[in-house]
């Protein structure tokens, strides 16, 4: 039997619809928008539309269309929300995250809402340069920033949204101090991805979800 791999960006957001994700339409518009095709290396374009992880260096992908578009949703960012991002690899989340939390015809904005945190140089510079492609999406929204994701970016707290995009093995209490009451956190907890909503000032509501399969994070030494 021939197995199905989608070819163009359309493509790609239908398979993902028939296995049950994207579900919610701003989320979908946003993969509408967003080709991953600018944002893996070049030797990979051909395979830009399969739903699998793609590698980008050092040991990192770019993460699989299913589980962005699910981590997105569990996430649930409405427009004019400030999120956090840790671990911004190839930029394609955070161009997506851009697209999520941008006002509706707006195009000016006195600060970011998309603060993208990556360590490794190369990668945040390659961010960069993807994020690029997108200003009409991501000016004055994106602001990337070469740090450890894991010491999160108290200079723009509090946060609506907190988003990890590799394996780590616990929330750490840092992102539970920079995120607002009623916020959430989702993030790859080993091989869960893990959701995290506060309540209050210690109190937090979680819910995990089995079965994923993820690179682990990188920090400074």
């Amino acid at each position: 039997m021939l197995l199905y791999m989608a070819r163009t960006n359309r493509q790609l957001i239908n398979e993902l619809k028939n296995l049950g994700y994207l579900r919610d339409p701003l989320v979908e518009k946003a993969f509408e928008k967003i080709d991953r095709k600018f944002f893996v290396p070049e030797e990979y374009e051909e395979s830009a539309y399969e739903n699998r992880p793609i590698p980008i260096g050092r040991n990192q992908t770019t993460s699989q269309p299913l589980v962005v578009a699910f981590m997105l949703e569990l996430l649930d960012v409405h427009p004019g929300e400030k999120i956090l991002e840790i671990g911004a690899g190839f930029g394609w989340q955070t161009a997506l995250l851009a697209q999520l939390t941008r006002e509706e015809g707006e195009n000016e904005y006195e600060r970011p809402l998309v603060i993208s945190l990556e360590v490794v140089p190369e990668l945040f510079e390659r961010a960069k340069e993807n994020i690029s492609r997108y200003l009409e999406i991501a000016k004055g929204i994106v602001d990337i920033k070469e740090k450890d994701g894991t010491k999160g970016y108290e200079e723009c707290a509090p946060y609506d949204r907190i988003v990890v995009c590799a394996s780590v093995d616990e929330i750490l209490q840092t992102w539970k101090n920079q995120l607002k009451i009623g916020g959430k956190i989702v993030a790859p907890i080993r091989q869960s991805i893990v959701m995290i909503e506060k309540r209050g000032k210690n109190e937090f509501r979680t819910k995990e979800f089995f079965g994923f399969s993820f690179v682990p994070l990188v920090f400074s030494k």
